[in-house]
């Protein structure tokens, strides 16, 4: 009889931003309002607005809060 070692169940990585997705979080974080995100980026700030609802898309957040401790986590 032989053992096999599993190792624990671990979650699915997150989906990765696309960098422009990386960069208006990191405005956000920051404590930027969306207008002020989108001047930064060269952008409307209904662009900024989508980039930002796709984030919560993808990794299921639903508050600034959850977006500025992503940001903090990814080191943005």
């Amino acid at each position: 009889m032989s053992l096999t070692l599993v190792a624990p169940h671990t979650e699915a990585p997150a989906p990765a931003l696309a960098p422009r997705e990386q960069e208006a979080l990191r405005h956000i974080a920051a404590g930027c309002t969306y207008l002020q995100a989108a001047r930064n980026m060269g952008l409307s700030k209904h662009t900024v607005d989508a980039y930002l609802r796709r984030i919560r898309a993808k990794l299921g957040i639903n508050t600034t809060a959850e977006m500025t401790r992503l940001a903090i986590s990814l080191g943005l």
